[in-house]
């Protein structure tokens, strides 16, 4: 899955942050940290940044330990936009990463809450009769991966009670959380959810990837508060993969 797909499915992951408010602006940072079978697979630095009616998250990835021999990636990622009371209004969103000897940018562009522009650089290559068209009904509504998970919610119980509509730049997906089993939970203080990843459109059909993270993946995702306004930020997430379970931790950085 390209990194954006990536940065989509661990909208699941890769958000925000715990720390201090300064002033009126709250400043968070996190360092999330990805293994499989205990070995580092994937490492990102987010930083997010709310005030009353403005917010920007922006974070750095990479891929991490024996990983990086078979698939050396770096990236970026911006997300800005509008608060107001429970509603997040994103404006643009910026990813660029180079994977191997590839390099690519993807951007999009809201206005007034819709999708007004998306440009992906260099230009995909044609697709093929088993593609899954995105269309403009599939993006009514849609955010970005990183300003999804910034939705306040109203309570605690409220936080696993949600679905999002997530649009990367390619794939447009549902993100649902529901409540976890208590024999899932993830720590005593944190808020663990089950997620289901649900494509909608941007993708190949029949591609193996996406139809194990739809039909059999398991997908837990703990959540911890966010700053004093409703929202929160994924802390820990483990996120079945067809060669095993991925674990993201994330700790608080200065």
């Amino acid at each position: 899955m390209r990194p954006a797909g990536y940065c989509l499915v661990v909208a699941i992951g890769f958000c925000a942050a715990s720390g201090t408010a300064l002033a009126e602006t709250e400043t968070h940072r996190l360092r999330y940290d990805a293994f499989l079978y205990g070995i580092p697979i994937g490492k990102a630095d987010f930083t997010s940044r709310l005030d009353e009616s403005r917010f920007e998250v922006s974070g750095r990835f990479a891929s991490a330990g024996i990983a990086r021999l078979f698939d050396k990636t770096d990236g970026t990622v911006i997300s800005k936009g509008r608060l107001s009371g429970d509603a997040v209004t994103p404006s643009s969103y910026e990813l660029a990463y180079l994977s191997g000897k590839k390099r690519e940018t993807t951007t999009i562009r809201f206005s007034k809450g819709r999708i007004t522009e998306t440009v992906i650089t260099p230009k995909p290559k044609k697709r093929g009769k088993d593609w899954v068209a995105v269309s403009k009904k599939d993006l009514a509504g849609a955010l970005d991966p990183l300003s999804a998970l910034l939705s306040p919610a109203a309570s605690a119980a409220e936080v696993c009670n949600r679905r999002f509509k997530v649009f990367d730049g390619e794939m447009r997906a549902d993100i649902v959380f529901s409540p976890a089993a208590r024999g899932e939970r993830i720590g005593t203080d944190l808020i663990t959810c089950r997620a289901k990843f649900i494509p909608v459109s941007g993708y190949r059909k029949g591609r193996s990837t996406i139809a194990f993270l739809r039909d059999k993946a398991r997908l837990l995702v703990a959540f911890r508060p966010l700053g004093a306004r409703g929202h929160h930020t994924p802390v820990e997430a483990r996120i079945g993969t067809k060669v095993g379970t991925v674990h993201i931790r994330g700790r608080p950085v200065d």
